[in-house]
């Protein structure tokens, strides 16, 4: 009846979801074919739809972001073929240079920025970090929440935003786990900071590297005359390193108001220390037992699958007669049958694991024997796993995938939305979302491969594993560092300056290539170079330059500070409701154009929606503080808490250094 019962809940959700997708859709096509009533072109009629159909697959996900874009840039190519149909005389992009997106200096940057910190981390720099912000800043919270927040605003001046914070979580649950702090008081400081981090340097975020190649494709339609300038390394420096000071200062003064005082404690090592952890944050209380099946039990011919949801007990380990103890991937299915004789290690609320003892005339045993060795502390324990936004597994469930059998993963909660769900709750029928942060007992060795699947992030630090690279710390710090000396002191164009240190990393063996392969996010490549011809249509076609003269009517006799605000505030909505990426390739033609109308700097308007993009603290649909949101225990309401007032100060500032600088 539970079963079904959830079934039906699941199907009315994806039917409202549905609904409202197809009513958003129905207004949006109102709007299409009311603007291509006023435009003054066909074509810009037709770019105008495509900009609606992008923002509508976007803002409803009605598939996924980079799937959108792509299916964006192919309808544009195909624009050549069924011009005649459509009304046009060409197509709105030229196909000779519909790809040129995946070849651009953005797209070749940001691969190279994600090389370089995967190499960074694999040699055990973060550690090192964590170790030395513990001896600086004791256990103080006022002390500790400016140092992890400027540490990795500074990283991630250099490197991806959501990099630098995937990087550094297990960095602040360390931190956590040693000084007691909680990590809902240290995490949304560290991801807020991440973002505002960003805003320091032209490669620290996906917009401001992409800006300069915008500006450049706007140049090809401005005259002479109004030929702008592209950005430098530091052009942005002085605006986001007040930014970055801002943040911190408005987590110190505030931060005892706006922080949700959770019981949480970053996880602690492996044992009863873990299990405390655990209890404490997510109220689950669960213990190991080693349980044999005598020939009278009602458990025999059972699968897994038949009594593990029902009694909320969870099998991590089996052993049969006359045969090897069975842990870890590929051993543990919700196929397996249960025999007589058959031994089982088995973790369980006490109370649910009495109820399953006696109902099936179960042998409990006193301790560990059987499985003493493979599921000791040194060996296997509780862990705590993020799936990661733009993981593959998001939308299908732990058995669509079977989580246990492939992973090695035995899933006994699911954390969401402030919200703990357990064994019994039907948490393997459930489909994954990003940010979902899963209660799983595993193995060290599988945890320790899950940590260079680009499906998870492992939140969990404090457990035996294999060491990384630390030898290899020189190497990592010299090509890291040759890079940043030819982006700072030579003209040589960024991406070849960045390959330079991703290439070093791999010839050095600081990263294998297939480490460095897995360290790109194909996801974020294919979303930005996908939506580059986009831009290049709204653009060349005069759709960009329509609407800015459209904007211009409502606010041209404004001050030109003014007419700035709109702009930011216009590119902090649409960050909230689509990628940042999407936002910037969408608003930049725009701003450039409403600026020149404007007789403002277009280059400066350029560079307000670059930054503003990055304003995204209101709720939690940026990627990291889509990550953040399981391990600090976070609900929707703490992130409008305390990224509202962030939202604010940020508009401020950011408006003012610009008018200040420019």
């Amino acid at each position: 009846m539970d079963t079904k019962a959830n079934e039906q809940v699941s199907e009315s959700s994806t039917e409202g979801v549905s609904r409202k997708q197809w009513i958003a859709g129905a207004l949006f096509l109102i709007v299409g074919l009311y603007l291509s009533t006023v435009v003054p072109s066909i074509e810009i009629a037709w770019v105008t739809g495509f900009l609606l159909l992008t923002i509508f697959l976007f803002a409803f996900e009605v598939v996924g972001v980079d799937v959108a874009a792509i299916t964006v840039m192919v309808l544009l190519g195909l624009t050549s073929l069924l011009a005649p149909m459509m009304g046009l005389t060409q197509g709105l992009v030229d196909t000779r240079h519909l790809f040129d997106g995946f070849s651009s200096n953005a797209v070749i940057s940001i691969i190279a920025v994600m090389i370089i910190g995967a190499g960074l981390d694999k040699t055990g720099m973060m550690s090192k970090v964590a170790t030395f912000i513990l001896k600086v800043g004791g256990t103080t919270e006022s002390r500790i929440i400016p140092i992890i927040s400027s540490t990795v605003g500074i990283i991630s001046s250099f490197m991806q935003n959501v990099g630098a914070a995937a990087l550094f979580l297990p960095v602040v649950s360390r931190i956590s786990a040693r000084s007691g702090l909680p990590m809902s008081r240290l995490l949304m400081p560290m991801g807020f900071c991440a973002i505002l981090g960003g805003t320091v340097t032209m490669v620290g975020s996906s917009p401001l590297i992409l800006l300069n190649d915008l500006i450049l494709t706007s140049n090809t339609a401005l005259p002479e005359t109004q030929q702008m300038e592209t950005w430098s390394l530091f052009s942005v420096t002085p605006i986001g390193l007040v930014l970055l000071a801002v943040g911190i200062l408005y987590f110190v003064v505030a931060g005892r108001f706006v922080l949700p005082s959770s019981k949480s404690k970053a996880e602690g090592a492996v044992g009863s220390d873990a299990l405390s952890y655990f209890h404490d944050l997510y109220d689950v209380n669960f213990k190991l037992f080693e349980l044999v099946v005598p020939k009278e039990s009602a458990l025999i011919g059972k699968q897994l699958d038949d009594v593990e949801s029902r009694y909320r007990v969870r099998i991590i380990g089996s052993k049969y007669l006359g045969e090897e103890s069975h842990v870890g991937p590929g051993s543990i299915a919700r196929d397996t049958s249960i025999i007589e004789g058959m031994v089982l290690g088995v973790i369980a609320a006490p109370k649910d694991l009495q109820h399953f003892v006696e109902e099936h005339q179960l042998k409990q045993r006193d301790e560990l024997r059987t499985f003493s060795e493979s599921l000791s502390t040194s060996k296997a324990g509780i862990a705590e796993v993020l799936i990661r936004p733009g993981s593959n597994l998001i939308g299908k469930s732990a058995r669509d995938v079977w989580m246990r059998k492939v992973y090695g993963l035995a899933m006994i909660a699911l954390h969401r939305n402030g919200e703990t769900k357990r064994e019994g709750d039907h948490i393997r029928d459930m489909p994954f979302q990003a940010g979902d942060t899963l209660i799983c007992h595993t193995t060290w060795d599988s945890l320790m491969r899950l940590e260079k699947d680009r499906n998870f992030v492992v939140v969990t630090t404090e457990y035996p594993r294999e060491e990384l690279r630390p030898n290899k710390v020189g190497w990592a710090s010299l090509f890291f560092a040759i890079a940043l000396f030819m982006v700072l002191f030579t003209d040589i164009r960024l991406s070849v300056a960045l390959l330079t240190g991703a290439v070093g990393m791999i010839l050095s063996k600081v990263l294998t290539i297939e480490e460095a392969y897995e360290a790109v996010s194909w996801k974020t490549v294919f979303l930005l170079a996908s939506l580059i011809p986009l831009g290049l249509a709204v653009e060349s076609t005069g759709t960009a330059k329509w609407i800015a003269e459209q904007t211009l009517l409502v606010v041209g006799d404004m001050p030109i500070w003014v007419i700035q605000a709109a702009v930011a505030v216009l590119a902090t909505f649409f960050t909230l409701v689509m990628s940042n990426v999407g936002a910037t390739v969408l608003l930049v033609p725009l701003a450039v154009n409403i600026a020149i109308g404007a007789g403002a700097d277009p280059a400066v308007f350029a560079l307000t929606v670059a930054i503003a993009t990055s304003n995204s603290f209101l709720i939690p649909t940026h990627q990291v503080n889509a990550l953040i949101m399981g391990p600090g225990g976070y609900r929707v309401p703490d992130f409008i808490r305390a990224g509202g007032i962030m939202t604010l100060l940020f508009l401020v500032v950011s408006l003012t250094m610009l008018n200040l600088i420019f």
